[in-house]
């Protein structure tokens, strides 16, 4: 089962891709396309390839077995 883990979205949204480069389950921006395409990622349930997805709070993300809650500061 995974774990929940809560992320605080810093202004009014945050990408895909910049979320994997902060979380460092990528280290550059340019390798989230091949990340995304290798790898299964279930935005609110569906899944999700685009990078420059936009993600709010209340929107929760399934990756690598971890669950993520966007909230708000």
């Amino acid at each position: 089962m995974s774990t929940i883990k809560e992320f605080i979205v810093k202004g009014e949204f945050i990408t895909l891709a910049q979320f994997l480069k902060e979380e460092a389950i990528i280290s550059s921006g340019g390798q989230a396309k091949w990340y995304l395409h290798d790898n299964p990622v279930r935005l609110n349930g569906e899944l999700e390839n685009r990078r420059g997805k936009k993600l709010h709070a209340g929107d929760t993300l399934e990756i690598q077995g971890e669950e993520y809650k966007f909230i708000t500061e």
